[in-house]
């Protein structure tokens, strides 16, 4: 049965078997607003952004105040890069660092800092959602 917490999110499964839920967004103005402002990002959860179609997609940590890892996907759900520890920026905005953008995508996953390396995920891992 299904938690209340989880109705807007479904299964994204890693390479190694671990499932978490991601929220999908993919209004643009979801898309940038992202974890703006807010507090936490559990272990188990993470954000999901579909971009309507591949391309080279920059993200940065403005006004997130979590650190992240960041996972650029292609149309194939392969991994095609990842920014660790990412850390929150909160301005001003000049000031915050970009990441990615290095490599065409389709998805960007964002989850707590640490889950891409303690689960092993790397450009060429193949993830299931």
């Amino acid at each position: 049965m299904m938690k209340p917490e989880d109705f807007y999110t479904i299964p994204l499964r890693l390479p190694n078997g671990k499932v978490i839920r991601v929220e999908q967004l993919t209004d643009p103005q979801e898309i940038r607003r992202g974890m703006q402002h807010r507090e936490e990002l559990p272990e188990d959860r993470g954000l999901l952004f579909y971009h309507g179609r591949q391309g080279f997609y920059s993200y940065w940590m403005y006004q997130v105040k979590v650190p992240l890892d960041i996972i650029w996907i292609d149309s194939r759900k392969r991994i095609v890069e990842v920014a660790h520890q990412a850390q929150p920026c909160p301005g001003p905005r000049e000031a915050c660092p970009v990441y990615g953008g290095g490599a065409e995508a389709q998805y960007v996953l964002e989850v707590y800092a640490g889950l891409a390396k303690a689960n092993g995920l790397q450009p060429g891992a193949q993830l299931e959602f």
